[in-house]
């Protein structure tokens, strides 16, 4: 907490003068309901509150955490009956319903207020406006044995053929290509939110994810071709439906396997295993149709101001606090969150794969920024979705069936 609080107190002398130009006076009372409640993220949250009570001193601030995974079943009641005036939650469809609902304030007018965020202004949009600010992301993308790859000659793939060249030649030295665990589903949706956005763009993959596009669509099937193209070479570790995503790392540390498509949180466990930075790189997923621009998994957790909130003057400063680079490059700090600021203006730790997904997500994801497979979807067809994933990657005989069965789902669901 201490640290934190010290870093954050640096944001004084950066951020009182341009409120105070700004003539930004705050008082009555303020409060923020957050779920950051594991013990790093709390004492992230419990400093920008602090701070920001510093910077305003006529303002009560109070803040509330409640645990995270309690919260999503209560945070619709809470927005319902007594809202306060900021809570935390999820960017892109997750917010949808209670955008939809009419539950969270418009505060497109805050981001022509605010540099740097440009990227990620896609997650936070609906219906063309912003419904809230993001404040921390990581990204997905291939992590591979460095030492693997240089062994085998092999140079980090841009293309979708390069990619199936490489995979070859790992496989040829007597190497699974990739590891993963589909025990538990999710890992499957990454692989498919990935085909599909080379395959048929973010736009078309988002349409998806909102009901508005056929599972027996062609160009969806497409997605499939190009995914059974791995399969059928053998791409994957035997019997993954056997393992969860933790299980399935030791195929990589032991050089049984090449690379994993996952979140930056498989980097901590990797080295722990024993890869040092030397063995392991970063790429991101290649181009496989080049007339699409390329979108990346980005899980964003984000700021909302309720539409019931009493404080709102408050509330608007506060997000514009929040997603200052400033405080960007201090939250997300190594000792802090330990992930990506979402303002491209700030600084990123010292940390080669930070590093490399701030530069990819800051520049280079051109097509847009996704949630993952189950925060894009609703819940239940992200489930149904999810188990016919991994169903496909085990029998992908059973295509046909599968695809059949989700729009079926989807016919239900979205309906509903």
């Amino acid at each position: 907490m201490r640290s934190i609080l010290t870093a954050l107190a640096a944001t004084t002398l950066l951020t009182a003068p341009a409120l105070a130009d700004g003539h930004v006076s705050l008082s009555g009372d303020f409060k923020i309901v957050s779920d950051m409640s594991n013990p790093a993220p709390r004492a992230v949250m419990e400093g920008l509150a602090a701070q920001f009570g510093e910077l305003h001193p006529e303002l009560n601030v109070e803040l509330e955490v409640v645990d995270r995974e309690a919260w999503k079943s209560q945070i619709r009641n809470v927005l319902s009956a007594n809202p306060p005036d900021v809570v935390n939650w999820y960017a892109a469809n997750r917010m949808g319903p209670y955008v939809n609902a009419g539950l969270f304030e418009d505060v497109s007018d805050l981001w022509n207020e605010i540099e740097g965020l440009d990227a990620v202004k896609g997650a936070m949009t609906i219906d063309g406006k912003q419904w809230g600010v993001p404040y921390t992301y990581y990204q997905w993308g291939v992590y591979y044995r460095e030492d693997i790859f240089n062994e085998l000659g092999l140079e980090e793939p841009e293309t979708w053929e390069q990619e199936l060249a490489n995979c070859q030649a790992i496989l040829d030295s007597g190497r699974k290509c990739y590891t993963i665990g589909t025990r538990f589903l999710w890992t499957a949706g990454g692989w498919f939110d990935y085909l599909n956005m080379r395959t048929n763009g973010f736009d078309f993959h988002m349409q998806l994810a909102q009901g508005e596009i056929p599972w027996t669509d062609d160009r969806v099937r497409q997605t499939f071709a190009n995914w059974r193209q791995l399969i059928d070479m053998g791409a994957y570790i035997d019997d993954h439906q056997n393992y969860s995503w933790q299980e399935a790392l030791p195929f990589m540390v032991n050089g049984e396997a090449t690379a994993y498509l996952m979140g930056n949180f498989a980097v901590a466990p990797l080295r722990d295993g024993g890869l040092s930075d030397d063995q392991l790189d970063f790429y991101q997923f290649p181009v496989i149709n080049p007339d699409v621009e390329l979108g990346e998994d980005a899980p964003t957790d984000t700021f909302h101001i309720p539409t019931g909130a009493e404080n709102k003057e408050a509330a608007r400063e506060f997000l514009k606090f929040v997603t200052s680079a400033e405080v960007q490059t201090q939250i997300n700090a190594g000792d802090a969150l330990g992930q990506l600021p979402v303002n491209a203006n700030s600084s990123v730790d010292d940390d080669e794969f930070l590093n490399q997904g701030f530069e990819m997500l800051s520049q280079n994801a051109t097509g847009g920024i996704a949630q993952f497979f189950d925060r894009d979807f609703p819940a239940e067809m992200a489930a149904i979705g999810m188990e016919g994933l991994q169903e496909f990657m085990v029998f992908p005989d059973n295509l046909d069936d599968i695809l059949n069965r989700l729009e079926q789902a989807r016919q239900r669901i979205y309906a509903n």
